[in-house]
């Protein structure tokens, strides 16, 4: 019970703060991070609370945080996993849900793999994932299937 309370907390949050400000960004473009952790031909996404479909684990920067401390950060929060080891990819920046500078880490982490009130870890294969993830995300598959490392 408490755990669909949390959930739906989630789903109201981040579906209010998303409708306000993809109308008034006033901060400019937000900063997020997300890791990309890989087990084969399957990555590590998050089947949100929310109902907006799948991300990869990652979230937003809070003032002063790099981009590899904010992946780092919701990486564990999203998955209870410890991030051990992370090499930047790229970094994009996209209108596409609200404006956002978006960096992508090739990630390894290690730990017992859990769900929080954001959803539930899943490993999925990357060529299945696209059209079910963020709009904002949409375009890491096809950069990683470009990406020769």
């Amino acid at each position: 019970m408490f755990r669909s309370i949390k959930r739906a907390t989630f789903a109201v949050l981040s579906r209010t703060c998303l409708a306000i400000y993809s109308r008034i960004p006033v901060f400019g473009p937000l900063r997020a991070a997300v890791g990309v952790i890989r087990d084969g031909d399957r990555v590590l996404v998050i089947d949100r609370s929310d109902g907006r479909g799948l991300s990869f684990p990652g979230g937003l920067a809070w003032p002063r945080e790099t981009p590899e401390q904010a992946m780092s950060r919701e990486v564990s929060e999203e998955t209870h996993l410890r991030v051990e080891k992370a090499s930047l990819l790229f970094e994009y920046e996209s209108w596409a849900d609200v404006p956002c500078v978006l960096t992508v880490f090739a990630v390894e982490a290690t730990g017992e793999l859990g769900e929080s009130w954001e959803g539930c870890p899943r490993w999925l294969p990357l060529r299945d994932i696209a059209s079910r993830l963020l709009p904002s995300q949409r375009k890491i598959p096809s950069l990683l299937s470009a990406d020769p490392t």
